[in-house]
């Protein structure tokens, strides 16, 4: 068991983890970034990205090894397969962020960005096709599908809308819900039940995922009420059946919405004074690659100031979490 110093901690080294630490090393901090896994985030679990300013095309891995050359490069210790077991505000008003294995990294500032993990089916073919058919992001895979056939899997605002999004790609996008009514907003559901595009499957589970060749080519359907299956053709999946944001390791009370997503104020501070959050984890309209590298280069700034008002003895303000709505 070993205690270590740092000026930041950050956790999760996906785009937002990466930036962070490296504007943090940018600005001589002793910044630490801590990943479960390999450096990356979500960006290992997308094959190819192309909404990404200035790559009009690069594979997401690739896009996370530059990511994370370029933080070490500025100064940021980059610490993989480190798993967060707590991160607690202690007397002295500092942080003490435990991992598995009792080592503790103590600091004055925490960065969560740890992202959120989206809901998945559990079902065969599902890890097999990810990236090769199946997805969870419509923004980032729907122009891959142009002209093809498809499937989307929920009933609530998320499916509904990335449904009637696809379309713009897809030349027949299937809606499949596992109850007859919807979650989504009547709004939402009058627009996609109005689109020549999109057909409504109700009372329907995907039981498989299937394939060949590593191509997505069908899923296989089973109606829950009168247990009918049959085989649905179609290259592509996108699932909206949730998304959890990984707060789980934060000890306290911080402000959030109904969702769980973190709330923070303009400098990306939460309720909580000296905790900031970046990415995925927090309140926002959209969940992408540049907004939480935007995020990042905002709360590493923000970081820096609070430290030396903290260091020159002057109250840092205290922070004002705004609510955003949700996604």
């Amino acid at each position: 068991m070993a205690r270590f110093e740092h000026d930041v901690v950050i956790i999760g080294a996906g785009p937002a983890g990466l930036c962070a630490g490296m504007y943090a090393g940018r600005s001589l901090l002793k910044a630490v970034v801590l990943e479960q896994g390999m450096p990356g985030g979500e960006l290992l679990n997308t094959e190819v990205i192309e909404d990404y300013i200035g790559f009009e095309h690069i594979l997401g891995y690739e896009l996370a090894d530059k990511f994370a050359n370029h933080a070490t490069k500025f100064g940021a210790e980059v610490k993989t397969y480190v798993r967060v077991e707590r991160i607690a505000k202690v007397a002295d008003g500092t942080f003490e962020t435990s991992v598995e294995g009792g080592d503790v990294y103590a600091s004055p500032a925490v960065i969560v960005t740890a992202g959120g993990t989206p809901v998945k089916l559990d079902v065969p073919g599902e890890a097999e096709y990810a990236g090769k058919g199946v997805s969870y992001c419509a923004i980032c895979d729907g122009a891959f599908f142009k002209g093809h056939t498809i499937v989307v899997v929920g009933g609530g605002d998320a499916a509904v809308e990335e449904a009637d999004f696809l379309t713009r790609y897809a030349e027949k996008v299937y809606l499949v819900h596992r109850r007859d009514d919807f979650r989504a907003s009547k709004i939402a559901q009058q627009r996609v039940f109005a689109n020549p595009k999109i057909e409504i499957i109700r009372d329907t589970v995907v039981d498989e995922i299937a394939g060949e060749a590593g191509l997505m080519t069908h899923a296989k359907l089973r109606n829950v009420k009168n247990g009918e299956k049959r085989d649905l053709p179609a290259t592509g999946i996108f699932i909206f059946v949730g998304f959890r944001p990984n707060t789980g390791v934060i000890d306290g009370h911080f402000q959030h919405d109904a969702a769980g997503y973190i709330l923070t104020d303009t400098n990306m501070q939460t309720s909580i004074p000296g905790l900031f959050a970046a990415g995925d984890v927090r309140v926002q309209l959209t969940r992408q690659v540049t907004t939480a590298v935007g995020d990042a280069t905002t709360a590493a700034i923000a970081v820096e100031k609070f430290l030396t008002a903290r260091r020159n003895g002057h109250p840092a303000p205290e922070p004002v979490p705004t609510l955003v709505r949700s996604p």
